[in-house]
């Protein structure tokens, strides 16, 4: 094998992990600017007549600037606007794979992420204009970044050999996660002592740069690549020879029948029900349950983040040092890890439901609760590679077009659930990401796969007839 140390897969999987830090970071800034963008609800806090916890005010002399414009949206249009990014979202999952099965992936990530990085900087402008503009905006952002996955699930089918699959996914979509660890804080920073505005302005200029380098230092394939060393160039190529299909149409009718893909969707449609609903509302309910002030929300908001994190790169490590040294089949190391990373958030997240006001706690059990989350990446996540890669990139495309819907319909159900803000409403809410939860993880480990599927190979089409 080619070492891996400034190697061209490793280089390319390192920009991923910046372009997926930024990804999530543009994703996530608006969580926790809407909490400034919006007038203080005064009513709420003296007609909510559930049990609710004590106040803890951290007594930071800092100035805070409030500066910042402020809307008197409700708590439906706020639904309305975290959910908006989704309906873009989902639209370009399907297209995405297909373009970059077509045109490759390193121009469809690029321009979305630079798409997304655009209307970013438009948000103050939109949210000034009116609540309809910046639901546009925030659509539009999702269409950019609808692409990003199947793009780089494309390009993996391409770059990634067999046997460090899980390493160099892991790598790349770890720093979605990072990127909600630093903008949670950083965001709940900028709008404290500067103006929430910033927030908007600062991700969508990085965004911009990371572009450049983009487009300069990456290529579609090894074969395109001007600085590969040619022992890694055929290192890749030789491992992948058996996998790829030559055919150039896409086997649809297959690919909507096969079992395994569908194990692959209730999965992910399972798993992001929780994980879209923690992240759209985890500020809100440490405001509003746990009673943080912003400064320290951002950070403990964040912390689950960190979790999953550290959960994504270790499992990464581990399932392919299973597969490689201790001949673990693909499909056991792939079930394993999901039910690892559904059953245990589902366990945590019911617990954090039932410890009342012991905030320590709450936070210590979303903290696990969505750190072991991070196992699924070397789960299902990444099976898609394992059972067809020369339409991973498709694949994802059709599995996260059904994962969105929860990121659509979770937070505004969830908001429904929880017009009081009792500890009550919360726990149902909880319990209804739990159950899904354990259903995603149950299905997967009966239908799933690791083998590359008949219809992903060149020869499919020469044995039915």
């Amino acid at each position: 094998s080619a070492p891996a140390c400034c190697s061209a897969r490793y280089s390319l999987a390192l920009l991923a992990f910046f372009g997926f830090f930024l990804v999530y970071a543009l994703r996530v800034n608006l969580s926790v600017a809407l909490v400034d963008m919006v007038e203080p609800n005064r009513s709420s806090a003296k007609n909510s007549s559930s049990s609710v916890c004590p106040e803890h005010s951290s007594s930071s002399s800092a100035p805070r600037n409030s500066t910042g414009e402020k809307y008197s949206w409700d708590a439906d249009t706020q639904g309305w606007i975290l959910g908006s990014f989704f309906y873009g979202y989902i639209v370009t999952q399907i297209p995405g794979g297909y373009l970059a099965s077509k045109i490759g992936g390193k121009l469809l990530l690029g321009f979305g992420i630079f798409g997304t990085s655009v209307f970013t900087l438009l948000t103050p402008l939109a949210a000034e204009l009116g609540v309809g503009y910046l639901i546009a905006v925030r659509a539009l952002e999702g269409l950019g970044e609808g692409v990003t996955f199947p793009a780089m699930h494309s390009m993996w089918s391409c770059w990634a050999p067999p046997l460090e699959r899980s390493k160099l996914l892991s790598i790349s979509y770890a720093g979605a996660q990072l990127g909600t660890v630093v903008s949670l804080p950083l965001s709940g920073l900028i709008c404290y002592y500067m103006n929430w505005v910033y927030v908007f302005y600062i991700f969508g200029a990085l965004g911009v740069l990371w572009f450049f380098f983009w487009m300069w230092l990456v290529s579609d394939t090894p074969e395109t690549h001007s600085s590969i060393a040619h022992a890694e160039r055929e290192y890749i190529l030789s491992s992948l020879k058996d996998q790829l299909s030559t055919q150039k149409s896409v086997p649809w009718r297959p690919i909507l029948e096969s079992l395994p893909l569908w194990a692959i969707v209730v999965a992910h449609f399972s798993y992001n029900w929780t994980f879209y609903t923690l992240l759209t509302l985890l500020p809100t309910y440490m405001k509003e349950i746990l009673r943080f002030d912003a400064q320290e929300n951002g950070f403990l908001s964040a912390l689950p983040y960190f979790g999953c994190w550290l959960c994504i790169i270790l499992s990464g490590q581990i399932a392919d040092y299973l597969r490689e040294k201790q001949s673990f089949s693909t499909v056991c190391v792939r079930k394993c890890f999901t039910l690892l990373g559904m059953i245990g958030p589902a366990l945590f997240l019911v617990a954090a439901g039932f410890i009342g006001c012991n905030y320590a706690l709450a936070v210590a059990f979303l903290t696990i609760s969505t750190a072991l989350g991070g196992f699924c990446t070397s789960g299902y996540s990444i099976n898609h590679l394992d059972i067809a890669p020369s339409y991973a990139g498709i694949l994802l495309g059709i599995t996260n077009s059904f994962a969105t819907i929860p990121g659509m319909v979770g937070p505004v159900i969830a908001k429904n659930l929880t017009h009081n803000n009792t500890v009550e409403e919360w726990q149902t809410v909880f319990y209804i990401a739990a159950s899904i939860n354990l259903f995603g993880a149950l299905f997967f480990a009966l239908f799933a796969s690791g083998e590359v599927q008949d219809w992903a190979l060149s020869g499919y089409h020469l044995h039915r007839s």
